[in-house]
């Protein structure tokens, strides 16, 4: 609900939709069989970035591109922190969605799927359903949902151990083979983003490798990059807060965590800040800013705080010795 109270804040105050921020367009409480849901109802968007970069094989996108994308991050972040006082929390490229897709071969609004129910008659028929689940479901009915759901796990955990294991293991090396056979020039090119790709995509979902053949030939994703329409916008306020009610000292994804927010010190606006420069680092690069490992006898924030004193220390020297 303080998700909900910020985004209609958000919302209210942006009524040209000028702001680089998602639009809450409707939120509402549905019950079903496993208890009540708060649901809510956003525009329609497209890729996030670090789509975007996976499109770009980790070797960065070109200078004029980052600096548009990076513009409609801080229109978004200036709107959030001077107007607002709203700290996003947890800013890094997941979280920044493009407004259209990088391919229009996969935009629902552009495939001729359709986006709502095509009549009144199915609409109607939802609703009744919908009534019914929210007013009229007994105990009983709650159970036999319940175990329809189960018997039909069985059935698809049935099915796949009755499959032909020599079909499986065939299907399995030619998916394996087709993989294989991918151009070398798909691949990262160094150890650093090779290092990426195992350490980062763990946790982002899957890299590179099991994507590059969907997204086709590294040229054609060339064109799709160079005809990308960047505009963008800030999503994702459910770890947010004000800059005056804050929920929770742990806040950030690791890779983009700010120092003070490592060291337990107090966080402002500013944390959102450290993260979009990590960001602006990714774009140009393709490679993580920080991703330190851990060791026999320090913890991974043990090294990153150790990475951003000696670059805070290199900064400050600079300054110090320019002015």
């Amino acid at each position: 609900m303080d998700e909900i109270t910020i985004l209609q804040q958000i919302a209210d105050g942006d009524p040209d939709d000028k702001k680089c921020v998602v639009k809450l367009l409707d939120h509402f409480k549905h019950s079903g069989p496993n208890g009540q849901h708060v649901c809510m109802v956003f525009e329609y968007l497209g890729d996030n970035l670090l789509t975007l970069i996976k499109y770009s094989d980790y070797r960065g996108l070109p200078i004029h591109k980052v600096k548009e994308i990076c513009f409609n991050i801080l229109v978004g972040l200036d709107y959030l922190h001077r107007q607002l006082s709203i700290i996003h929390t947890d800013l890094k490229p997941e979280n920044i969605l493009l407004l259209t897709m990088i391919d229009p071969s996969k935009d629902l609004r552009k495939s001729g799927a359709p986006l709502i129910l095509p009549n009144s008659k199915d609409k109607s028929a939802l609703e009744s359903g919908i009534a019914r689940l929210n007013g009229d479901m007994s105990r009983n009915h709650k159970k036999k949902i319940r175990r329809k759901a189960k018997r039909a796990a069985q059935g698809c955990v049935e099915k796949e151990a009755d499959a032909d294991p020599e079909t499986s293991a065939a299907e399995e090396l030619s998916a394996n083979t087709k993989l294989n056979e991918g151009s070398t020039e798909e691949q990262p090119t160094s150890s650093e983003n090779a290092n990426r790709l195992s350490d980062v995509d763990r946790t982002r979902g899957t890299g590179l490798g099991n994507q590059g053949t969907k997204r086709g030939s590294r040229s054609n994703r060339q064109k799709l990059l160079a005809s990308v329409d960047l505009k963008c916008k800030l999503v994702d306020f459910g770890n947010a807060c004000w800059t005056y009610k804050q929920f929770t000292n742990d806040i950030q994804t690791r890779q983009y965590r700010c120092p003070e927010v490592i060291l337990g010190s107090k966080y402002s606006t500013s944390a959102d800040m450290w993260s979009f420069a990590c960001i602006c680092f990714e774009l140009a690069t393709g490679d993580v800013l920080f991703d330190p490992h851990s060791g026999d006898n320090f913890d991974r924030d043990e090294v990153r705080i150790s990475f951003r004193i000696v670059i805070i220390h290199g900064l400050s020297c600079n300054i110090s010795c320019k002015y």
